[in-house]
């Protein structure tokens, strides 16, 4: 029971990395509370979680909202008295589009969802968690942006980039008060948004090539990940850009 009795805000939590990691979060003690624009299966996964003996409540939304944050906050504090942590994992990929091709609304939304979000999130968790002494922060970035790229990415690229960022600047701002930040790097990983390389055995089998293991990660893989920077197994860690990739970076063969 890492994450005993710990208030802990999901976004992105109607499928893929968020839902792994809202499950596994509750099965191992945390009080969840779930955010994602899909209220049907956000839904269902705050069934599962409390059917199976855990406890979550959900908010749909949208993460770009800055009222939004605000909103998890609130429910974090009113359903279980305040806030412990929270993995900020909402994303998007985007159209594919390579950069002087991609709309200027289409850049300003990928930038406003994969990265103005995290900003938004910590400017409403950071006061909640400064009253309980402090607590963790982990945001989903990537692989791309940070050890490599690839064409029609470059929107997403800049927005992890950045995202990396603003992980050290929280880090180095609130140390010394008690909260921990750090980014999480999945590789290619068999969700929603892989597209093509979750339904296209060609297009998975090439994407697995780019990986030391020769795989895509199951969500729940990389929300072992995510626990572990989330727990106190991980108290020495921040400023951290903490890759789970399969060696995607290091993988020339």
């Amino acid at each position: 029971m890492l994450l005993e009795k710990k208030s802990i805000i999901i976004t992105g939590a109607s499928s893929g990395i968020g839902a792994a990691a809202a499950l596994l979060f509750a099965k191992n003690g945390a009080q969840v509370v779930l955010g994602a624009r899909r209220e049907k299966e956000l839904g269902a996964v705050v069934g599962r979680i409390n059917r199976s003996g855990g406890t979550a409540v959900a908010l749909p939304g949208d993460v770009t909202d800055p009222g939004y944050a605000d909103e998890l906050v609130a429910l974090a504090r009113s359903e279980f008295g305040g806030l412990d942590g929270a993995f900020n994992n909402a994303g998007r990929v985007g159209s594919g589009l390579m950069v002087a091709e991609t709309p200027p609304e289409e850049w300003s939304d990928i930038l406003a969802t994969n990265l103005t979000s995290a900003f938004h999130a910590a400017r409403a968790q950071i006061p909640a968690l400064l009253e309980r002494g402090g607590g963790t922060l982990a945001f989903t970035g990537s692989f791309i942006g940070h050890t490599a790229t690839l064409p029609g990415m470059g929107a997403y690229a800049a927005a992890k980039t950045g995202l990396i960022g603003l992980v050290q600047a929280l880090a180095v701002e609130y140390g010394s008060q008690g909260i921990r930040a750090n980014a999480l790097l999945p590789g290619g990983t068999l969700t929603a948004m892989a597209m093509d390389a979750a339904t296209n055995p060609e297009t998975e089998a090439f994407i697995a090539g780019l990986h030391a293991l020769k795989r895509l990660a199951k969500p729940e893989e990389i929300a072992n990940a995510a626990m572990f920077l989330m727990s106190d197994l991980s108290s020495f860690v921040t400023g951290s850009a903490m890759l789970a990739d399969g060696g995607n970076s290091i993988s020339k063969v």
